[in-house]
């Protein structure tokens, strides 16, 4: 269950923010956290992730059940740009864009290890 968004008009290093806070919640729980996220860049991840549980869905889980477990921003594509200065000069700056990969998992069912049942009590230390 894998979805990846390229060429994102954003640095890597703002994505990256959002990203980090999202990795490991579950599916639930990363909706919420981003739809309560001033940063930019949230919307998108959060589009990302509908469509990872819609991928998910076509292979047979529910979005209950997954968990974001791998999300990397990548540095993508550079437009080179040049801002004019002052005296004729020009200043160059770049505009890097990013590439989000973002994977899901179904969450482990938690199952309680077996009690073992001894019937030697400990010794009392002397």
């Amino acid at each position: 269950m894998k979805a990846t968004l390229t060429n994102y008009h954003q640095s890597p290093r703002k994505v990256r923010l959002v990203a980090n806070l999202i990795r490991g919640k579950s599916v639930q729980g990363a909706r919420a956290a981003l739809k309560f996220m001033p940063q930019k860049s949230s919307p998108a991840i959060e589009k990302l992730l509908s469509s990872a549980v819609a991928n998910a869905r076509s292979a047979g889980f529910t979005a209950e059940d997954l968990f974001v477990k791998k999300i990397t921003v990548d540095k993508g594509a550079v437009m080179r740009r040049f801002k004019p200065m002052a005296r004729g000069r020009a200043a160059g700056f770049r505009k890097t864009m990013s590439i989000v990969s973002l994977e899901l998992a179904a969450s482990p069912k938690v199952t309680t290890p077996a009690k073992k049942n001894s019937s030697k009590k400990p010794e009392a230390r002397k």
